[in-house]
């Protein structure tokens, strides 16, 4: 049994939960700031521990969602939670952000695929089936019409996440089946958490980085 604060900043979500024993006691969240995480992160973690009664130093860990996603939310969030390590003294879990994500789906049969938005036609993604276990890697990809074919043929597949826009607009089939409005979130973190405390599966924190997938690319200023 663990109180865990789960972080999670991989989109224009800024989510902060306290969980306990796998179950999240608090959450605060905001899906429509953009990315105003470094305004916001910080004023929700202390939310929390205010609204719960608690104090930082009650915690056994910090958990963060690690990528892929966001550089700059990554970045932020990752920082916050190791500096939170470092000065609390507590251990870094590292949950997988598709994997989150994934589990605001629950089927009986087929499979879901988290995806994010990666600019242009690309996504990254990953496939789960019914039991939640990764079936294939997380991987960025390019979009076409004939994307996930063979899982579409075989059955039901569901896409969940901010790149469902995008594939909604090229693929047809009848068994895709697309759960829109959805982002990660640090309310399904709190199970995640749970498991990785059990199994002491923590991090280094002086050199854990977020999992980036990508390399980031800074845009040109528009003149």
């Amino acid at each position: 049994m663990a109180l865990v604060l789960n972080i999670e900043t991989a989109t224009t979500n800024c989510s902060v939960s306290l969980s306990n024993d796998g179950e999240t006691l608090v959450l605060k969240e905001d899906k429509s700031a953009g990315y105003s995480h470094a305004e916001t992160l910080h004023v929700f973690i202390d939310e929390v521990f205010k609204i719960a009664k608690l104090n930082p130093t009650d915690i056994d860990a910090v958990a963060v969602s690690k990528g892929p996603g966001s550089y700059t939310g990554l970045r932020i969030g990752v920082s916050t939670a190791k500096g939170l390590c470092f000065a609390l003294d507590k251990p870094l879990l590292a949950i997988n952000t598709l994997e989150v994500l994934a589990h605001q789906v629950k089927i009986d049969n087929g499979y879901v695929i988290p995806m994010l938005d990666a600019r242009r036609m690309e996504v990254y993604s990953a496939v789960y089936n019914t039991n939640l276990d990764l079936q294939r890697e997380i991987k960025a990809e390019i979009l076409t019409e004939e994307s996930y074919s063979e899982l579409l043929n075989e059955g039901k597949v569901y896409f969940i996440g901010n790149g469902v826009e995008k594939t909604k607009s090229l693929i047809s089939h009848p068994n895709a089946v697309f759960i829109e409005g959805k982002l990660p979130s640090s309310n399904e973190m709190a199970m995640l958490s749970e498991l990785k405390y059990k199994k002491s599966d923590t991090e280094d924190v002086a050199y854990f980085e977020p999992y980036y997938l990508k390399d980031f690319v800074a845009l040109k200023k528009k003149s």
